[in-house]
């Protein structure tokens, strides 16, 4: 099993110290923190594009580029391209760049996005969320596949007649559908046979256990072999030596973003009492000491059967030491043992 981490790089004050981290700060610690990751033999860093004040990260393969000169092993991957407000073309030589200077390390996680910022910015129509995103993603698929494509255009692409897309990297770059809750974006992965990357960050995991049964039903029924796909979960959580220290270090700053966000879209403030809940055995958190997170990790891989782990610790603004030790933790202690186990 592969285990990974991801961010969106956070910026803002940190709620318990008030210390304030601004984007050039949160993105030279984002570099020393994937430069560890890969230190500590974890197998993937990724990193999300989001257009928003309180995120330093617009452009991923930017970052990831600069990390690609500081790590050796771990694959670099999106978390996600919102590839319905961006041009496929541009995320084709942007990654197959990266994929040149890293060595075969680059992929992409392709996704509707969660945020809606980035289709204004653009010039896109909000009301064709899904056609925007079906379209692109077909064009995306083409590109890796022929150094000239021949494409007939579509409402929301160009028409491309036998031009050549550059650069070309020896490698197959991995395109992965991420997708939130949404059956037809888990079936439309199936059918495609593209890798599923599944968000949960709320709610009990074990109720999605059903996206994957609709993916692979929807691979096996396109001719594909669901054995051969692979499958991740992608969530939140933190590794401490203590459940005290991940909760002191992690609490006020998930909650922070939660609160932010739910003000935004109608959500009511969380409580302890619910962060708590997520925190045990059956919660969306993967929280506490090593041996926590191992279990939960090992007890969610029965229920879904899947070959990527990847979590999501800095949510929110959280000291940078104690974001590398978090790290630490989770590459020499946790992905061990989950390996070991599993295997």
């Amino acid at each position: 099993m592969e285990l990974g981490l991801y961010t969106f790089g956070d910026i803002g004050t940190d709620p318990a110290s008030g210390e304030k981290i601004d984007a050039e700060q949160r993105l030279k610690n984002l570099v020393e923190e994937i430069e560890l990751a890969d230190q500590v033999g974890l197998d993937l860093f990724g990193l999300g594009e989001h257009h928003r004040p309180d995120y330093a990260v617009s452009a991923p393969a930017i970052v990831l580029a600069a990390a690609a000169a500081r790590t050796k092993k771990i694959k670099l991957s999106s978390a996600v391209t919102v590839l319905s407000s961006d041009d496929p073309i541009r995320v084709f030589q942007q990654y197959t760049t990266l994929d040149l200077i890293s060595g075969g390390r680059a992929e992409v996680m392709a996704g509707r996005g969660s945020f809606i910022e980035s289709f204004p910015l653009f010039g896109h129509d909000l009301n064709e969320y899904d056609a925007l995103f079906a379209e692109k993603l077909a064009m995306l698929l083409q590109l890796r596949e022929n150094e000239k494509i021949e494409w007939p255009g579509t409402a929301h692409t160009q028409l491309i007649d036998g031009r050549g897309v550059y650069p070309r990297s020896p490698r197959k770059l991995p395109v992965w559908i991420a997708v939130g809750g949404t059956p037809q974006s888990v079936a439309r992965a199936g059918a495609l046979g593209l890798p599923l990357a599944l968000a949960i960050i709320g709610g009990e995991p074990a109720r999605f256990a059903p996206f994957f049964k609709l993916y692979r039903d929807s691979a096996a029924q396109a001719g594909h072999d669901p054995a051969k796909l692979p499958t991740s979960i992608n969530v939140h959580g933190y590794v401490g030596e203590t459940l005290g220290e991940a909760n002191e270090a992690f609490y006020l700053a998930q909650k922070e973003v939660m609160d932010r966000i739910g003000r935004e879209r109608g959500w009511g403030p969380s409580s302890r009492a619910q962060y708590d809940a997520a925190v045990s055995p059956r919660g969306n958190l993967f929280l506490g000491d090593p041996q926590m997170v191992i279990d939960k990790i090992l007890a969610n891989h029965e229920i879904f059967g899947f070959d990527r782990f990847v979590l999501q610790m800095a949510i929110g603004v959280i000291p940078h030491k104690k974001m590398l030790k978090a790290i630490e933790l989770y590459g020499t202690r946790v992905a061990p043992a989950v390996r070991k186990a599993v295997s």
